[in-house]
């Protein structure tokens, strides 16, 4: 193909949808010359049909935060108010580049949308993730820094203060996202995490409701529980832990019923598949079928809790697009993440579903 055959079928991939004349306006040509180009792609098989190209129902897309994550592992017990000896780590990080890692990791096709800025952070992310994400979404910008996020752990690899600058996803708004709307249609399932902004979280949402894709919401944190739409209407999988599900419903969870109220009170609020997520306790899920508690296996070695979060929801979801029941994708999360506590790394580096099946059963 020659030049402006490569830039008329990128145009095409963007938004299959678009009519020729805004084409040619978008290309700055006239519409004789675009059906000339589409007619020379068209005989060499490069587009198909009157949408120019088969939409790709095969992707998973990730939206949200891709940060630098910094560790700060603590040689002692933490002493308040003086310097503490330590060792730091660094590697990437972000919610939805993480979970968008474990998935690909897994073989799965994924796409994130991110944003990240020009500097050092956002080549260290590429270059980290690229052989595992598709990265040909990602926007940089060049006024903002890439989102970083610090945490200091104890001894014993549980986290005792972590600190975040995600001031960069103030700028994910629904105006960066629809420019991939075509694309979104057509997602095998869309995840977003609460990086962005709620009312991108509620455009994401009123897309997939309206065009029945997968979506998923996984909130981060309870403070970014703010950015959660009103209502979980058309969110086919709701994952929080605790301290979030408490923010968003307003109430104190204490015990195994009210881990159960919790999660029924989500079901009402119209998500169809809710998992509530309960540390070294397991999980309570719940869906049409009704609520059930899924008890935690030991984990004889933890070395870093960081990442397992992301490792429970990327196993999950690995396992329900690829069409394993309920019950054991949410298993298969759970392995997923005790695998990940025995690592330093916040996605582990020989993570396959054959490599986690055969610990699995030994």
């Amino acid at each position: 193909m020659n030049e402006k055959e490569q830039l008329v079928l990128q145009t095409i991939k963007n938004n299959p949808f678009l009519s020729q004349q805004e084409m040619a306006e978008a290309l700055n040509m006239s519409r004789p010359a675009l059906a000339n180009l589409i007619s020379g792609l068209t005989k060499k098989g490069e587009i198909i049909g009157r949408a120019y190209v088969l939409p790709d129902r095969n992707s998973i897309f990730a939206i949200g935060g891709a940060n630098v994550d910094r560790k700060f592992h603590l040689n002692g017990y933490v002493q308040y108010g003086t310097s503490n000896p330590s060792t730091v780590t660094e590697s990437v990080g972000g919610v939805a580049r993480n979970i968008a890692e474990n998935l690909g990791r897994f073989g799965n096709e994924v796409k994130l949308i991110t944003l990240l800025g020009k500097d050092q952070g956002a080549n260290f992310i590429e270059k980290e993730s690229q052989a595992f994400v598709n990265l040909d979404y990602v926007e940089i910008l060049t006024d903002v820094k890439t989102g970083s996020y610090s945490a200091v752990l104890d001894a014993h690899g549980e986290l005792i203060l972590a600190m975040a600058d995600m001031s960069i996803y103030d700028s994910m708004l629904p105006s960066v996202i629809k420019k991939h709307e075509a694309l979104l249609s057509n997602a095998k399932c869309i995840i977003v995490d609460l990086n962005c902004p709620k009312e991108t979280v509620v455009y994401l949402q009123n897309l997939a409701c309206s065009r029945g894709v997968p979506f998923a919401i996984i909130p981060v944190s309870a403070p970014k529980i703010k950015n959660m739409p009103d209502d979980l209407i058309g969110v086919t999988y709701f994952i929080c832990n605790r301290d979030e599900a408490e923010a968003y419903l307003n109430i104190r969870i204490l015990n195994d019923q009210d881990y159960s109220i919790a999660v029924k009170m989500l079901l009402e609020k119209g998500a169809s598949n809710v998992i509530l997520t309960l540390g070294d306790q397991g999980a309570m899920v719940g869906n049409v079928d009704g609520v059930f508690y899924f008890k935690a296996e030991k984990t004889t070695e933890i070395i870093d809790v960081t990442g397992a979060g992301d490792a429970f929801v990327g196993g999950f979801l690995h396992g329900i697009l690829n069409e394993e029941p309920f019950m054991s994708a949410v298993k298969f999360g759970q392995d997923n993440a005790r695998k990940t506590l025995q690592s330093d790394k916040t996605v582990r580096t020989d993570i396959t579903v054959d490599e986690l099946n055969n610990w699995r059963n030994n």
